[in-house]
C-alpha cells in the first residue's frame, strides 16, 4: 500500500494526502514507513495474525480467543486478550459452539443382558420390601470427586443401604445394596429393586446383577 502512494507521487505528481485518502489510510503512517518494510506494529500484527490463524486451523476451529490467548503466552507472547480478539475479529475466525448437555451414565443394557421393566412406571408401593429405589450422585472435594450410592424403600421411605468411594462402578452399586438387604435380615423375597443400572427381583443370588 504504501508503495503504490509513494509511485503515485513519483509518476504522477498526485500528493501523499490524497492518495491516503483513496484507501483510507493515514498520513502519518505513510510517513512512517520506509521502501519494503513495515512499521513495527504493521509487522507485529501481521505475525499476531499469522500465529493466531495458525492454531485456530490447527484445532479445527474448534478453540476460541481464550484458549487461542493461553497457548500464545505459554509460547512466549506478550499479549493482551484484547488483541488476540480483535485479530480473530480482522479475520473472520469464530470458534464453533461445543456440545452443551449433561453427559448422563445410565447406559440400556443390550441383549439377554437388557433388564426388564418391572415397575412399568408405577412408581408407588403399599407397604415396606416391595420396591427399592437405587440412586448415585457424585460429590466434589477438596481431594477429588467421590460417589454416594444409595437404596430407598418406597414403601416407608427410608434409605436402607448406602456405599461411598471413589468410582461410580459395579462394587459400589452392590454394596449399597447389600447393606439395604442386610438391614431387612436378608429377607427380600419379592423386593424389586430399581435404578439407573438395573431393575431385578431382589434375590441373594441376583444382588450382583444390580449394577
Amino acid at each position: 500500500m504504501a508503495a503504490f502512494i509513494a509511485s503515485q507521487r513519483e509518476a504522477r505528481g498526485v500528493p501523499c494526502a490524497v492518495s491516503c485518502r483513496a484507501p483510507g489510510v493515514s498520513l502519518s503512517w505513510f510517513y512512517k514507513w520506509k521502501p519494503g518494510v513495515l512499521p513495527p506494529s504493521a509487522r507485529r500484527r501481521e505475525c499476531l495474525d499469522s500465529e493466531v490463524a495458525a492454531r485456530f486451523a490447527a484445532r479445527k476451529g474448534k478453540d476460541g480467543e481464550p484458549r487461542i490467548l493461553a497457548a500464545l503466552r505459554a509460547d512466549g507472547w506478550r499479549v493482551s486478550r484484547k488483541a488476540v480478539a480483535a485479530s480473530m475479529a480482522r479475520q473472520g475466525l469464530l470458534a464453533r459452539p461445543g456440545r452443551r448437555g449433561r453427559r448422563g451414565t445410565t447406559r440400556r443394557g443390550k441383549g439377554r443382558w437388557r433388564a426388564p421393566d418391572l415397575v412399568k412406571r408405577k412408581f408407588a408401593a403399599s407397604g415396606v420390601s416391595q420396591k427399592w429405589y437405587g440412586d448415585g450422585t457424585g460429590i466434589p472435594t477438596g481431594e477429588g470427586k467421590l460417589y454416594l450410592d444409595s437404596v430407598l424403600d418406597m414403601g416407608s421411605r427410608r434409605i436402607l443401604g448406602h456405599a461411598l468411594g471413589g468410582h461410580h462402578d459395579a462394587a459400589l452399586s452392590v454394596a449399597a445394596l447389600q447393606m439395604a438387604a442386610a438391614v431387612r435380615g436378608g429377607d427380600t423375597a419379592g423386593v424389586i429393586f430399581h435404578s439407573d443400572y438395573a431393575e431385578v427381583d431382589v434375590k441373594p443370588e441376583n444382588l450382583r446383577m444390580a449394577c
